[in-house]
Order: structure tokens, then sequence, then C-alpha cells
């Protein structure tokens, strides 16, 4: 959860809001193109219009001369986005008289003191109906992903944008009007569609400059939105009038030497990155006439709860996922298709006209998946460590127990033993001599070939990568031939080692068998007296691997009825239960017919149900 916290406090610090503005940009970006909007036409003056007039700006003639040649096609309205704030002559009184006798002729101004300090007035003697701001809001990175649609200029007026004064006279001739907002009075609304008003906090901004009112630009997709016309296509008569009857126009620059360009990654175009000005005007107008006639979405966000609430989700659904932990291939491949089923869903919101926090909630859930993943697998080796220092104290235990101790067991019963032989003293001290120091290496170069290799004494190294019953056989065949008195009268032994199904059998499992079976040689070798035969069956029966050693000698200890009490329980009964369990299976230690005892481990060859993982 502190990483959760962390990756929340990080955005209210406005860290992310940069890679959310261009995981926003991106994602409008990737949308498949949209049919052009034919209800608006650029008319561009581009490099070769230039040219061609040999003037730059253009005469306030030239710009009468348009205007009128356009009315002629009765477009609905005329947008100019060229400053007239001044005379460009010749021409001017000519181009006022046209403003004037046209009022579906909208102009521009600029309301607020740009990085200049200055402002630039509408054209003289203009209605306020007929003129529009062009001022732009950009972001902290100098991209444009706003549209400002009214503000109050430096004399405290409210005045509305070139875009807004273009999308209002469209639709009043459709008897549509603009009015105030329902569930936000100070918005602006078109019959039912409220435009909603862009607040500091909305989507990926933090405490953002939502002054005057603004609303998220949903550029149109593909490459060519609108129809485009050049000055020299209007001039002479290159266009089919049905592109510009009942049409809104736009006359603009678009020559990239003067520089009329707006920074942009949400769209695709001939300059990357740049859209020329009137372009974006262009835009901007189709966001809103589109949205009023043909229900297309404007940009939407959730309300900042709902919005951290879905960080906190996806941050907890990394948590659980890391705590899950399954293999690393598994682990991540889920990691994987969930980050890409967060980013799937937010690009569909998005195709919606809803922008919900992608950044944020891919890092928070990114972070507790893979950092709390990491810290179970170091947790997982610090334990591992542990247990194998533990499994160091109890191979040398066992070594002890199944070599020294059991020597000087029978020593103790043989100085007992009034008819004891001395010689047989004497060899008995010498193996016990040679067993102890033997503890030292067998433990050590057990150690070293812990990952795949068993030792039993000096001279015996046993590869675990090999069939299960062909290790077991030679550690009876080791193990027999071993100095113990009571192997001394054996006469017969009936062995059979079949093959055993070892697939879910690791090193360590195979290595605890090894010893099982070794121990309980041991015990026949050392206290079954007067022992004649030795049977010893390794093999599989109705999906169960089991290893049995049966005896018909005599035991001095006592055979407990249940080898699963705490009453006598030996150092090897011990073990044996012990891997028994590890194995799922069961031990049992019990006196044979012939008097003997019988030892026998049993295990599933497969795990049952409930222990599958």
């Amino acid at each position: 959860m502190a990483l959760i916290g962390g990756v929340i406090l990080v955005r209210l610090l406005g860290l992310l809001q940069n890679l959310e503005w261009a995981a926003l940009d991106y994602g409008l970006k990737l949308r498949l193109p949209e049919p052009v909007d034919e209800r608006i036409v650029i008319v561009g003056i581009n490099e070769g219009d230039i040219q061609a007039l040999q003037s730059y700006p253009i005469s306030d003639r030239d710009l009468a001369d348009l205007l009128e040649q356009l009315q002629a096609y009765r477009p609905q309205v005329i947008g100019v986005d060229i400053f007239r704030d001044l005379p460009v002559e010749p021409g001017h009184t000519e181009l006022s008289k046209v403003f004037k006798n046209n009022s579906n002729i909208i102009a521009i101004e600029r309301i607020l003191p740009g990085r200049s300090g200055f402002t630039v007035s509408a054209p003289p003697n203009l209605p306020d109906e007929q003129v529009g701001f062009v001022d732009a809001v950009l972001d902290a990175d100098g991209f444009l992903r706003r549209s400002l649609l009214g503000a109050s200029n430096l004399q405290g007026k409210f005045r509305f944008s070139f875009t807004m004064r273009i999308a209002e006279t469209y639709l009043q001739d459709q008897g549509i009007f603009l009015t105030n907002g329902i569930l936000d009075p100070e918005a602006m609304r078109f019959r039912a569609k409220e435009l909603h008003r862009f607040q500091p906090h909305t989507g990926g901004y933090i405490r953002a400059d939502a002054a005057g009112n603004q609303i998220l630009l949903n550029f149109r997709s593909g490459p060519r939105p609108f129809r485009q016309v050049s000055l020299r296509d209007i001039q002479t008569r290159s266009v089919n009038p049905e592109w510009l009857r009942d049409r809104i126009v736009l006359i603009g620059v678009t020559a990239l030497s003067q520089k009329d360009l707006i920074n942009t990654a949400a769209i695709s175009g001939m300059t990357p990155g740049l859209v020329y000005g009137v372009e974006v005007q262009a835009h901007a107008i189709s966001q809103i006439i589109s949205t009023v006639l043909d229900n297309r979405p404007l940009l939407t966000t959730w309300p900042d709860v709902w919005e951290y609430i879905w960080i906190i989700l996806w941050g907890s659904v990394g948590l659980v996922l890391g705590r899950l932990s399954p293999s690393p291939t598994k682990h991540f491949s889920v990691i994987i298709i969930l980050g890409i089923a967060l980013i799937g869903f937010s690009y569909g919101c998005l195709l919606l006209g809803l922008w919900i926090p992608l950044v944020p909630a891919l890092i928070a859930f990114g972070l507790n998946s893979i950092a709390l993943y990491a810290f179970h697998l170091y947790d997982q080796g610090l334990k591992a460590r542990i247990q194998d220092r533990q499994m160091v104290i109890e191979k040398t235990f066992d070594a002890l127990h199944n070599g020294p101790l059991q020597t000087l067991s029978a020593l103790l019963r043989q100085t007992q033993d009034q008819d004891g032989s001395m010689l047989q003293l004497n060899q008995n001290l010498q193996t016990l001599n040679q067993e102890l120091r033997v503890v030292y290496e067998d433990v050590r170069q057990e150690l070293q070939d812990q990952d795949r290799q068993f030792t039993l004494g000096r001279d015996l190294r046993l590869d675990l990568k090999s069939p299960l019953h062909e290790i077991l056989y030679e550690v009876y065949a080791y193990t027999v031939q071993r100095n113990f008195p009571c192997f001394q009268t054996l006469k017969v032994k009936v062995v059979t080692f079949e093959p055993l199904d070892s697939r879910r059998l690791n090193f360590e499992n195979k290595r605890d068998l090894c010893r099982f079976l070794e121990e309980t040689l041991c015990n026949v070798g050392k206290h079954a007296e007067g022992v004649t035969r030795l049977t010893i069956v390794c093999g599989q029966s109705k999906n169960l691997n089991f290893i049995r050693v049966e005896d018909n000698g005599i035991s001095h200890s006592t055979i407990p009825s249940d080898p699963n009490s705490t009453h006598q329980k030996g150092r090897g009964t011990q073990q044996a239960l012990t891997l028994a369990q590890h194995l799922q299976g069961s031990f049992q230690r019990y006196s044979s017919a012939a008097n003997g005892t019988i030892c026998e481990i049993i295990w599933p060859i497969q795990k049952p149900w409930f222990w599958q993982r």
C-alpha cells in the first residue's frame, strides 16, 4: 500500500502530468481515421499563393476580393483567421465595406497579452457578434490540448472565442441556440449538449489554469479531416460550388514560412507535431457542431475520487498478483497480459470520449506486482538459506547416527556381553574411528554436490539424476557389505528393484529415500540377531511407489504398534515419518510373520488433488 500511496502523492505533486498528457496524445493519434467533415472547408493561403501575389501579408483589396468571391458560393458562415486591426493598403475601404455588408463574416482579435505583452484588436466598426478571439491556452510542455470558448478581456468584458462565434452562427441558422448549462450553470449548452467545463484537476491535470470557459479538445482523427483549397483555386474558380454552399469556410495562412503553427501531438499531419492555426480552429469548431448534430463524444473525465479509486484498484491487483507468486515465467506473463488489458481498456474508453488515468494506474500496478514479487523471491531465498543450514545440521547428525553412533551402540552391547571377543571389540573400535573421520568428509562433499549427488561413505558417489531404482540398488549393495555383525548370519537375500515413478521427486526427496534405505539396512545389520533372510522390494502398485525391507531376525528394540505415536520413537523412525509426510505418503514399522521386522514407506505417484497448486 505504501507504493500505491507514493504513486498518488507523486501524481498530486504534478510529476506525472507530462506522461499522462503524452498518453492522451498518443491514444488520440492512434484512433482510426474519421470521415472528412464536409461542413468545414479551409481556404489556405499557401506558399504558392504568396508567390503569385508577390506580397505578404495579403492586402485588404485581395482579401476583400476573396470574400466577395466566396459569398457568391453562398456559404453559411465565413471565418477570417487573419488579423486586420490595421489597414493593409491598398483596399482598406473595400474590405471595411465587405465586413459591414455581410453579417456572416467573423473576424478575429486577441484579448490576452501573450509573450509580447500586447493584445490585437478586431477590424474597426465590427459588431461584437462578428468578432471572436483566437487566444489559445498551451500546457506546460507547449502543446495544445484545450479549447478556450470564452474569457474576459483586460477591461473585464466577457468575450466569445472565434471557435464559439462560428459554431454559434452555424447552429443558429439551424434553429439551435446557445444557452447556459443545466448541470453547470457557467457552462455553455446547445440543446441537451452541455460543453463540460475544464477544471484545475481535470483528468491528468494538476492545479492547471482553468480561467475562462475551457473544454478539452477532441481533435478529429485522420490525415485530412477537412477539405482544403487554395486562394488560387478560388480565384480561378477551380472548386466545386457544392463544397462551399451552406458550409463553414475558414480563411487562414497555411504557409510554413509565416509560422502560424500550433504544437500538438494528438493528430498526424504533413508537419509532425505542428498544425496550422486555421486547422486548429477547424478542429475546435468541428468538435462542437459534431457533438450537437452527430452525437460525437466530447472528451470527459471521471470525478477525482473515482480516478484515485481506479489507481488504488490497479495497485491492489498488483499486490494480489505479487503475493500469489507463481513461477517467474507465469508471473511476468500475467503482468504483461493485465498491463495490455489496462492499456486496451483505457484506449477503448478514449474512443468513447472518456479519459481515464492510465499512467498512474499502470505504474501502481507494475510497481506492486514486480516489487512485491521481487521481495517475495528474496524472502524465499532467505528461507532457503536458513533451510540449507538446517539441512547441514540434519545431515551431520544423520551421518553420525547411521554410522558411528550405531557402531557405538553395538560396542556398548558387546561390553555388556561376558562372552564378547576382544578381537571383535578391537575391530569395532577401529570401525568407529574410521566412521568418525569420514563424517566431516561426507558432509563436506555432500554439500558441494547437493544439487545432484548423494555421498555414501568415503568412496560411493551417487548421481541423483540416474533412475531412482538404480540409485537405491547401489545404496543396498554398499550397505550390506558393511562389517555389521548381523549381516554375518545372512544366508538368503531376496532383492527386487523395479523402476519407480520419480517425476515429482526433487533431489532432496531422493536423498532422503536413500537415507531411509541405508538406515533400515543398518538397523538389520546391527540389531536383527540371528537373521538368515533379508527381503528388499522396491516397486509400484496401484499408483503407489513403495520400498519394503523385511528380515526374520530377532530385534531387542521394542517395535511400537503405531509408528506415528511418540512412544519410543527413535531417530530413524522420526526421519522416516518426516520423509513420508513430505511425500504425502505413509511409513510403517511392524513385526513380520517370521518374528522379524518389516519397514515400509509408501507414497503416491501424483500429489493428491488438495496438494495441487
